[in-house]
């Protein structure tokens, strides 16, 4: 499991918080954060998440479709994406 890099400003969290709130990064975003900035004004938190870079994927529209790739298309999509007529610009 990677380190994530904290840093806390505007006050002091026990560890726990401090785990707890890196836990929920990773339950919502499905990945865990190299680093998280948490601002404490009083009773609220503020999050700045950083999880590196992410990587890019193409989508583009097939069709009718936004689609990344042709794999998941079935054989009559596969058809109709090979007969269209592509337009010069």
């Amino acid at each position: 499991m990677t380190n994530c890099n904290v840093r806390v400003t505007g006050g002091e969290l026990p560890q726990e918080e401090v785990q707890a709130y890196i836990d929920r990064a990773e339950q919502k975003f499905g990945s865990r954060p190299q680093g998280i900035d948490i601002k404490v004004d009083g009773e609220f938190v503020e999050l700045s998440y950083d999880f590196g870079n992410v990587p890019f994927h193409r989508i583009r529209r097939i069709t009718g479709y936004l689609v990344g790739t042709l794999d998941r298309f079935n054989n009559g999509k596969r058809a109709e994406e090979r007969d269209r007529v592509k337009h010069a610009i």
